[in-house]
Formats: C-alpha cells, sequence, structure tokens
C-alpha cells in the first residue's frame, strides 16, 4: 500500500485545517485490502495523502464510553435518528489525545465536538462537565465499553472540501465482556464532507462495486463481542462483511 501512497502529493494537518468538516455528511463504505488497492490506484492525481511525523497510514487508539445499559449502543441499533457517541482517541503519531462527542441529528448530519486531554482516563471535572454540556445522559454513569486499534489513512480532494478516511488492521477489546475479535482484511471507508458536493471518489467506488454500507465501530465492535446484547438489526450487515473476499 504504501508504494502507491508514496505517489501522492503530500497535505499536512496545518494544510487540513480548512477541512475539519466538524458539521458534515457522512457515508461509509466496507470492503478489503485488495479492492482499496485497486481504488488508491485509480485516485491518484485526486487526492492528498495526509503526512504527519513523516507517516502517511497513522495508528489510532479509541475507547467509547456509555451507560451501564449501553444505552448509545442501543439508539445505534434500535435505528433512532438522534444520536450520540462518547469516545476517548489517541492519535499516536501526534502523542495528542482528545474527548470527543459526535452527535448525529435527525437530517444526518454529524456535528464533533472535542477537547484535548492527557490520557484515555476518564476522570475530572472538565470531562464530567464537557460530557454533561453535550449528551442528554449522566456523563458520572458513563464507563469505558469497548476500544478499538486500526490504522488509518486520510486523503483530501484537491478542492479541499472533502476527506477519505481509509480504516485497516481494526481489532477490537471489549472492556466489559473482555472479548476480543479482529476484522482481518475488512477496510471501512468514509466520505466526510460539508453537505453533498460532488465527490471524485463516488464514482470509483462504484465502478469497483464498493457499495455505501452503513457500519459503525463502535456498534459492530460491540455487537461482534457482546453476545449478550440485542443485535438482530446488525446481523445482516455482519454478515454481509463476513462474506467479503
Amino acid at each position: 500500500m504504501l508504494e502507491i501512497l508514496n505517489k501522492y502529493p503530500e497535505i499536512t494537518l496545518d494544510e487540513m485545517k480548512d477541512v475539519r468538516l466538524l458539521n458534515r455528511t457522512d457515508t461509509k463504505y466496507v470492503t478489503t485490502t485488495n479492492r482499496l488497492r485497486k481504488f488508491l490506484l485509480m485516485a491518484e492525481g485526486d487526492y492528498y495523502v495526509q503526512v504527519t511525523g513523516g507517516m502517511r497510514v497513522q495508528p489510532y487508539h479509541t475507547i467509547y464510553l456509555d451507560t451501564p445499559e449501553q444505552s448509545m449502543y442501543m439508539a445505534h441499533h434500535d435505528g433512532k435518528k438522534h444520536r450520540y457517541k462518547v469516545r476517548m482517541r489517541t492519535y499516536e503519531v501526534s502523542g495528542q489525545s482528545f474527548l470527543e462527542v459526535k452527535d448525529k441529528n435527525n437530517h444526518g448530519r454529524t456535528k464533533k465536538k472535542r477537547i484535548e486531554i492527557a490520557d484515555l482516563i476518564y476522570k475530572g471535572s472538565e470531562m464530567l462537565d464537557f460530557v454533561n454540556m453535550k449528551v442528554p445522559y449522566d456523563a458520572t454513569m458513563l464507563k469505558p465499553s469497548i476500544e478499538n486499534y486500526f490504522r488509518r489513512i486520510t486523503l483530501v480532494n484537491m478542492a479541499k472540501t472533502e476527506r477519505l478516511t481509509i480504516d485497516t488492521e481494526l481489532s477490537f477489546n471489549n472492556l466489559r465482556t473482555h472479548n476480543e475479535c479482529s476484522l482481518g482484511n475488512k477496510v471501512v471507508i468514509e466520505l466526510k464532507r460539508d453537505g453533498l458536493t460532488e465527490s471524485p471518489a463516488t464514482a470509483m467506488l462504484r465502478a469497483l462495486r464498493i457499495q455505501p454500507c452503513g457500519f459503525s465501530k463502535m456498534a459492530i465492535g460491540t455487537a461482534l463481542t457482546s453476545p449478550e446484547l440485542k443485535q438482530n438489526n446488525f446481523k445482516e450487515r455482519i454478515h454481509y462483511v463476513e462474506r467479503m473476499d
């Protein structure tokens, strides 16, 4: 993969400030590493690749928080249009960690707010106050639920109106059941843009028969590692992903 990415022009985090897209629409796709290679070959010339610390593929570590009843997971499972995610994430190359709240509203737009934190430990009045202001759950009741590790490629189109994040080597560790799982050669692509502006990626993905597929890493990871939880609405999606080759 790196031999392809090395041919892309670079973009730095500072240069990406205008492409933060904290209020955006998201479209997700799931595919395999073989098809990802084909997509990256097609997309060369239309995208920059983000480079941080000299690296084009960045390691991430994320911990999701939820209520004792897994209310945020259940809201996703039950198809509620307005739902939230609360997570702590470390961007391992830069060494920065953030507490982040994602709020997806009834119109399909996602707003993300975050504050920088010292480490992935959920404690302290600043963190609790931040969460209490952003979500309709009692911040003191939220506990670590599931963590994931992955490696991310970030592409930015030449017009700097969208980002494509490409997550590979996904693995999950459920912090409540202590079950673990890996997605193997599966890849999660997320197209993030402000509104429905035309994307050069959509036609390429369509040509490769990579179709939009709702896929929440928090929700699917939780379902895969929590057999006791309700997950009927995720089974078809999980089987679809498992059948990919």
